[in-house]
Parts: C-alpha cells; structure tokens; sequence
C-alpha cells in the first residue's frame, strides 16, 4: 500500500504502511529509519528537532480489534504516521483532521482517537453489573470465564491508556519547545481525559474483582449447603449402623428369638431417625 500524502502550507503529512520504512529516508535521517525498523525506541522520544511516538492501537469500539503498531515522526514541517496494519492505516485516515498545522493535526489525531471511549467503558460497566446481578440470583454455569473476558479486556485497556498517559506526560513536558504554548493548553486537556480514562479502567478492575470474589463467595455457600446435606445424612445414618453392628455380631441376643424382633429394630431406628430429624430442625442445621 502507497503512502498517502498531503500537503498544506509548510506541512506535511504522509500516512505509510510500517513495511515501507525505506520509502522514508527522504523525509528522515536514516539512523531513525533503522531505529524505527529496530524498533528499539521508547512510547516517546523528544529530540532537539524531532519528537518520535510509538504506541499499540486498541480499538476499544471493535470487540473482535487486535493492538496495532502506530508509530508518529513529528517535526515542525513534518508529521508521519506509520501503521503496522492495513485496518490501521485505514484508521488512521479516518482519525486525521484539517489543520492549519502539525501541532493542531497532532491534538485532533489523539482527540479523535480517544472520542467516546468514555461511553464504551460505561457500557462496560453496566455489563458487568448486569453479570453481577445475575450470579447472584442464578445458579447458571460459566461465570467464571465471562469474569476471565472481562479481566482479560481490561488488562489490555490499562496497556492502552498507560502508555498513552506516557505519552501525553512528554508532550506536556514539551522538553524540546517544539509545541507552542498556545496548543500546549489542549494537550494539557487531552492529558486531563486520558487520566480520567485510565482512573476509569483502574475502577472497573478493581469492580471485576469484587465481582469474582462474590462469585467466589456464592460457590462456597453452595458447597458448604452441599457439606451440611452430606454431614447430615451421615450424622442420622450414625446410631442406624451402631445397631447395625451390635445385631451383626456372633452374640446371643434375646431379640434373635424374638418374634418381634424385627419389628422392634425397624421401629427403633425409625423413632431414632425422627428425633435426628426434630433435633437438626430445631437447630436450624437444615
């Protein structure tokens, strides 16, 4: 896929796929290309005359999406985006806005590319507090991998917003003068929403985890009600196979002669059943 260029007064801004790395030595010095290719280089590097930003995209509107390398060169006259992907590249199309110049693109390109995440992370939220309601009124099976799922979805979006965080913490700095003071007040709001992001996905892990510990919770009760139905039948079954053993031993005893003796045994452990049961009743054991 061709890069994808345009140009406005004193700028420009070129879209390319990362396997085109050596169409770039025009526009870059070559130890940068190499260092790109390496990809040996921190989510943010400020030079004197260059900024370099590398960073996983995750979409967090595509349940299906997978994180994708975006890479950004930004000079003063230059801006340069490199995608690991052709979903990417396409995104990246979409996300790119008119401006005046790099540093207005640069603030509408990660504007645009955290726009509604905060209504995703809701819908996220009543998600989980749907599946909370239900484990807890229902005995259906396989909670334990939707908690999984949500873990797993979180962790990636606590990956996501960290190193953006890292990122806007250098732009902020601004170590190298190269964002005026005037567009360094947006990058300071853009900052401010990735926080409230990142808070944000911190409080729904932390939500997951209460989550599973109730889930946790719920299967030992089920497990001890189990326990006590086993513990119960046992403790009545106790006296039956003490008499058990004291009629099945070689001994001389009256009732063998007896010709009620069945009758009385039967009755007895009939009568010892009941008080087992009356007993445990009154002790609210079942």
């Amino acid at each position: 896929m061709d890069g994808e260029i345009m140009e406005k007064k004193n700028t420009l801004e070129k879209i390319y796929m990362l396997n085109e790395l050596d169409k770039l030595t025009k526009y870059m010095n070559q130890i940068i290309v190499e260092t790109i290719r390496s990809r040996q280089m921190d989510k943010f590097e400020s030079h004197e005359k260059f900024i370099l930003i590398s960073f996983d995209w995750y979409d967090i509107h595509e349940e299906s999406g997978e994180p994708a390398q975006i890479i950004i060169y930004y000079e003063e006259n230059k801006l340069i985006f490199l995608c690991e992907t052709v979903r990417c590249f396409h995104k990246v199309q979409q996300l790119l806005k008119e401006g005046t110049d790099n540093e207005h693109i640069l603030y509408e390109f990660f504007a645009e590319l955290i726009k509604g995440d905060i209504d995703c992370l809701e819908e996220l939220e009543e998600s989980i507090t749907e599946t909370e309601d239900e484990l807890l009124t229902c005995t259906r099976k396989g909670y334990a991998a939707i908690i999984i799922k949500y873990r797993r979805e979180l962790l990636r979006l606590k990956k996501y917003y960290e190193q953006l965080n890292y990122i806007f913490e250098g732009l902020v700095e601004n170590e190298n003068n190269m964002i005026s003071n005037e567009k360094l007040r947006y990058f300071r709001i853009l900052d401010n929403r990735i926080d409230r992001l990142f808070a944000k996905v911190l409080s729904l892990r932390d939500y997951v985890t209460q989550v599973r510990e109730a889930y946790q919770a719920q299967i030992d009760i089920e497990q001890n009600n189990l326990m006590k139905i086993f513990t119960v039948v046992t403790t009545i079954f106790l006296p039956l196979t003490l008499i058990v053993g004291w009629y099945g031993m070689n001994l001389n005893m009256p009732e063998f002669s007896w010709k009620y003796g069945y009758p009385y045994v039967i009755t007895l452990s009939i009568i010892i059943c009941l008080i087992c049961i009356i007993i445990f009743k009154k002790k609210k054991w079942f």
